[in-house]
């Protein structure tokens, strides 16, 4: 890609300082279930909700609950870790549909979560939705390590795709996630309106405020059945420069370019962009990008969990 002048001053300020920060180690990551060549995701995701999501954000609708595994209870819930945990996952990533105000049954599922903490010793996050100080505290008293939270940066982004209230209260979960002592991990989904970077920018600098454990960087799919079903995601620039300004705020954060993303020609180049933009971390890779990272003298290493995992040796793979 032929990039401008200033383009490629950013892009090299980014790289230089990623280095600086964080060396030349660069880690792939299968979440899930998925396989890739000879790898298998050991981190599935499980719904407490099943199908059903209240909130029903414009870009959503539920549709992404469909693919995960189903809780239906908190009985069924320890049934189902128990099993995932004798088959060989290394964690588990808890999440499901909000409520009217963004919130998931953190309270009725805690002692369930508990027991699985103590029984399996699975590594456990949260895609916590948009929690209150008091079910952050009761997550990490569980023994959740991570709440991982999407962040956007306007008042009519919270309002008018997530339904919700307002941003406050976007800020009061990131507050709380906090607080509590969980690992944050923040999400940006880029081209929440309607394909276009409205707030993203601004989202990074509340984020960069809150001294998050790694931030991920996921870009708008567009799903049928929803009302951005037909929206044309952000270019891949437009997501490397994200990337870029995100590196340069906060150059000791990890960043990874996540799992829900274009999986097509446009999306092998944002790969590749997101590596030279000082990423360190990337979800369900491509070929391409394997071969981008060691053409720029990185060196691969692969983790099949979720990417908001920091690297540990005793999950990681040797490759597809």
């Amino acid at each position: 890609m032929n990039l401008s002048p200033e383009d490629r001053e950013l892009f090299k300020s980014a790289w230089d300082t990623a280095r600086a920060n964080h060396g030349h180690k660069f880690t792939f990551y299968l979440p899930g279930m998925i396989r890739y060549g000879q790898i298998r995701g050991r981190y599935p995701a499980i719904s407490l909700t099943g199908n059903r999501c209240d909130l029903k954000c414009e870009h959503c609708k539920g549709k992404l609950l469909e693919p995960m595994l189903k809780a239906e209870g908190p009985v069924h819930l320890i049934e189902i870790s128990r099993r995932l945990a004798g088959n060989g996952a290394h964690g588990i990533l808890l999440t499901g549909g909000s409520d009217l105000q963004g919130r998931l049954p953190w309270e009725r599922y805690s002692r369930a979560i508990e027991k699985i903490g103590r029984e399996t010793g699975l590594f456990m996050s949260a895609h916590t939705g948009f929690p209150d100080l008091a079910s952050c505290r009761l997550l990490k008293k569980a023994g959740v390590k991570q709440g991982l939270i999407d962040i956007m940066g306007d008042e009519q982004t919270a309002t008018r795709v997530y339904h919700l209230a307002g941003l406050k209260q976007v800020l009061d979960a990131l507050a709380g996630i906090k607080k509590s002592g969980l690992q944050l991990i923040p999400h940006i989904v880029a081209g929440l309106w309607y394909g276009k970077l409205s707030a993203e920018y601004k989202a990074l600098e509340i984020i960069r405020d809150y001294r998050p454990d790694a931030l991920v960087i996921v870009v708008l799919t567009p799903l049928k059945g929803t009302p951005m079903a037909g929206v044309t995601p952000p270019s891949p620039l437009e997501i490397g420069r994200l990337i870029a300004r995100a590196r340069l705020l906060m150059p000791d954060v990890p960043i990874s370019l996540g799992c829900e993303r274009p999986r097509d020609r446009q999306g092998w180049q944002m790969e590749k962009l997101a590596i030279r933009a000082g990423t360190t971390r990337m979800a369900v890779w491509s070929e391409e990008a394997i071969r981008e990272a060691e053409d720029l003298g990185l060196i691969p290493r692969f983790q099949p969990t979720c990417c908001s995992l920091s690297f540990i040796k005793d999950f990681s793979s040797s490759g597809p």
